[in-house]
């Protein structure tokens, strides 16, 4: 990521911040604090205004983005308990495991564990809900699994992940 200040006399300073794929973030910060965002999404094209902030409020947001208020944190296992000893948890399938390129139905992971994979989010944003035992698993994809703690544990096995990783 490459950031560029040019300094504008008697207005400010802009900085440029480059996106990738030839888009730009432009900032312009007025010497009275306000702030102007806009976006460039090609190196010829005209930057089309975003929104515009006044000092306080820019500093606000900026204080936000930069993880003062939160703080978040990524954990490698997530579990949510559910009424009557159920359990969710999220898996990831890895590269190596034996599951890559396998269907559901071939894995068939309820009657050789009593779980259930309720959902799989594949990609940022494609989520398979309910997915049919025709499903393949690929590299990437998030397992949401549902059953009781032994049941879930087993399944991670079968993913290739030891109990002892929790």
């Amino acid at each position: 990521m490459t950031v560029t200040e040019t300094e504008l006399p008697g207005v400010g300073k802009k900085h440029e911040i480059d996106l990738g794929d030839g888009e730009t973030l432009v900032i312009l910060t007025h010497n009275s604090g306000r702030r102007e965002v806009y976006k460039r999404p090609t190196p010829d094209a005209d930057s089309e205004k975003l929104f515009d902030l006044p000092d306080q409020l820019a500093r606000t947001v900026g204080t936000i983005l930069e993880g003062a208020y939160f703080q978040p944190v990524e954990h490698d296992v997530q579990e949510a308990m559910l009424p009557g000893g159920a359990m969710l948890e999220w898996f990831e399938v890895t590269e190596g495991s034996p599951v890559v390129g396998k269907t559901l139905g071939e894995m068939d992971f309820r009657a050789e564990t009593g779980a259930s994979v309720v959902t799989i989010q594949r990609g940022e944003s494609e989520v398979i809900a309910s997915p049919g035992p025709d499903t393949a698993l690929a590299v990437g994809d998030t397992l949401i699994v549902v059953g009781d703690r032994e049941s879930v544990e087993a399944l991670g096995e079968h993913l290739g992940r030891p109990v002892d990783e929790r």
